[in-house]
């Protein structure tokens, strides 16, 4: 685990890091931002409603001087969340992390099964990022206080296919996480654990973070911004216009970013309701096909017990003829 493809003379990237994270209500996206941030910095509580309603951002300095900002999100793949409000949120991640993402962290619990659901989360990463965000990709496996790292491997190891694969497109960068433990250094060695592998990412990557279309219009938007803001032998007038033309733009450009957004989702949602259809209509007909598999083995069996009977009566007939006939001998 923590594995990656790289040399060993690599260099420690300068620039500051933004991870974002992902996965499901329940498996620890919040304490793991915590624990990462080394502060209380977003809302954890065991719940069965989300605790986190919106995109939010921490960030605290490195001991190496790299600012690491971590934005964490709602449950955006959860089957409850509407198209509407994921889209409305991913921008809204997407525009803290104008400057680029240079890791996503899927976050996964190690005591929960793993379903053919949350694999089809990486498939909906890829569907609306693209299929080189698969090259950001770090799986974190939570309650690390109750799976050690042996038995996360072993679990692995052992996993359903569809698991595997995705580890495999990950490239093994798995990452244990004990977001309980007050010990300073075990947080502090899977900290440094994780910072080696999102290091590597942006190794593998030629030191650039992940940006896409809409990452570049937004951070476009924020230039212009910088640009007003620094303004010298502008006009307060001339500033006015600038400033409402920018305004103009950032609400045309997040508006099209939005429906653009909504549009993907809903059409990651239509496939994965046909893919759920589909897995539920081969699942009856294996059912059916079980169920007259059994119902044949039943008449065959029936088959044989009339056949055993029929023997047996065939043999009680035959030896009492065949007592009959000593009798009369005799």
């Amino acid at each position: 685990m923590g594995g990656s493809n790289y040399d060993d003379d690599w260099v420690l990237p300068s620039a500051d890091i933004t991870l974002v994270l992902v996965g499901k209500l329940g498996y620890g996206k919040s304490a793991t931002g915590n624990s990462i941030l080394g502060r209380e910095a977003f809302v954890s509580e065991y719940s069965h409603a989300s605790v986190t309603n919106t995109c939010q951002m921490g960030s605290t300095m490195l001991t190496d001087g790299r600012t690491i900002n971590v934005i964490d999100t709602p449950g955006l793949f959860d089957m409850t969340v509407t198209p509407e409000d994921a889209g409305k949120e991913i921008v809204k991640c997407m525009n803290m992390a104008k400057d680029g993402i240079h890791a996503v962290l899927m976050v996964f619990s190690a005591t929960s099964r793993f379903s053919r659901e949350d694999s089809s989360t990486i498939e909906t990463i890829k569907v609306f990022f693209g299929e080189k965000i698969v090259d950001h990709l770090v799986l974190v496996f939570t309650y690390g206080d109750l799976v050690g790292e042996n038995l996360l491997k072993n679990m692995l190891s052992n996993a359903p296919e569809y698991l595997q694969k995705v580890v495999q497109l990950c490239k093994n960068r798995v990452v244990l996480f004990d977001n309980k433990t007050k010990d300073p250094r075990i947080r502090t060695k899977q900290l440094e654990t994780l910072l080696d592998v999102v290091d590597s990412v942006s190794a593998n990557n030629g030191g650039n973070p992940f940006t896409d279309q809409m990452l570049t219009r937004l951070k476009e938007v924020h230039d212009r911004e910088k640009e007003v803001h620094d303004a010298l032998g502008y006009s307060e007038d001339q500033i006015s216009e600038l400033k409402k033309e920018i305004h103009r733009t950032r609400d045309e450009q997040l508006a099209n970013i939005t429906a653009m957004v909504e549009e993907k989702l809903n059409i990651t949602v239509e496939k994965l309701q046909v893919q759920l259809m589909e897995e539920q209509n081969a699942r009856l007909e294996a059912e059916r096909v079980a169920a007259e598999a059994r119902l044949k083995s039943d008449e065959e069996i029936c088959k044989l017990k009339e056949r055993l009977e029929k023997a047996q009566e065939e043999n009680e007939e035959f030896r009492r003829l065949a007592a009959t006939n000593k009798c009369a001998i005799l």
